[in-house]
């Protein structure tokens, strides 16, 4: 039993096709990790055009893509800063408030933050923070912010 290529599926078409798809995953996923196998199909594309054999071709779409992968990745994900945007809580860390209520040693006051108004505790449990003093936000623990002074 033998396996026939049909005549209009030449290696070029292959891999001009499979670096189309992977293309096109990439835009959809946006996750930088097909575009770099898409180099490697157009370099295959370029040996099959070039006359390479099967070997060769499948030898560069693996070297070529890792080697993509491996080398430029950080780069990118550092440049187009993927994953790194704060949002929800982890947005909040480190900005100032002001305090609304008296935040008292072991009790919770009112502080105003992105224009919404948060229950606050002190960052030092023996500390009073007056209000009307600007602070800054530490952490978030379920519903509470953890402050302290802005000039801490």
């Amino acid at each position: 039993m033998s396996f026939d290529i049909p005549s209009w599926l030449s290696m070029p078409v292959f891999w001009l096709a499979a670096a189309l798809i992977l293309a096109v995953i990439e835009g959809l996923t946006m996750g930088l990790t097909t575009i770099w196998f898409a180099g490697g199909a157009v370099v295959a594309l370029l040996a099959a055009l070039l006359g390479a054999g099967l070997g060769v071709q499948l030898v560069l779409f693996f070297i070529v893509s890792i080697v993509l992968l491996v080398g430029t990745r950080k780069l990118f994900v550092k440049k187009l800063r993927t994953g790194a945007e704060k949002t929800n809580i982890a947005a909040l860390i480190d900005k100032e408030a002001m305090v609304l209520s008296d935040i008292r040693p072991m009790e919770t006051g009112i502080i105003r933050l992105g224009g919404q108004e948060w229950s606050a505790v002190c960052g030092d449990e023996e500390k009073t923070i007056p209000a009307g003093e600007t602070v800054v936000v530490k952490k978030i623990e379920g519903v509470k912010a953890v402050v302290v002074p802005l000039n801490k």
